[in-house]
């Protein structure tokens, strides 16, 4: 019996020795992240490019360049004073979108009307960015790399991997966060 209980008791010491841990099958020297960096780099200055040979060839527009990385002209400038959206207001506005070509890829009818709560929603990087450079009663044309448009995803629809986008974004209404409080 107490042949037992000691087989037992060393049984139980020997169970509490803690997992030991095992080396990794593979080394990873962090270069796919490296190539991924590399990869990315050249196919913005691609994509700038063709960006800088549209902006070159359309001399009917004047075009600004964002510190965000996408360019932009007016169609219908707003003179007067109302404000740009600033985070937490209520955006009401319209976009389509097209490919550098200028084919449409989803119509403005096919979109419909959005209401956006400023930085609080989910848009795609440009369009969240271009829609805060509009006043009230303004409408622009903007031009996206694809990293700030649906980038190596797409949108898993119409919008392939890395597309550079074109975008007509209309502001209808700017509600300011102050005003939809007190309402």
């Amino acid at each position: 019996m107490k042949k037992y209980v000691f087989i037992i008791l060393l049984t139980g010491l020997m169970a509490c020795e803690g997992p030991i841990p095992r080396k990794p099958v593979e080394i990873r020297s962090g270069s796919f992240i490296k190539e991924s960096v590399d990869r990315n780099k050249r196919l913005l200055a691609i994509e700038e490019r063709l960006i800088q040979d549209i902006i070159k060839h359309d001399s009917l527009h004047t075009y600004i360049a964002t510190a965000s990385g996408f360019w932009y002209y007016y169609d219908t400038k707003n003179e007067g004073g109302s404000n740009t959206p600033q985070t937490d207001d209520m955006v009401t506005f319209t976009y389509s979108i097209m490919n550098l070509e200028n084919d449409i890829i989803y119509s403005e009818q096919e979109l419909g009307i959005k209401n956006y709560i400023v930085d609080k929603q989910d848009l795609f990087p440009g369009l969240r960015n271009g829609i805060k450079l509009l006043k009230e009663q303004e409408k622009a044309t903007f031009l996206f790399p694809s990293s700030l448009a649906y980038g190596y995803l797409g949108d898993k629809n119409k919008i392939g991997i890395n597309v550079p986008l074109k975008a007509t974004i209309s502001i209808l209404k700017i509600e300011p966060q102050n005003d939809r409080i007190l309402q």
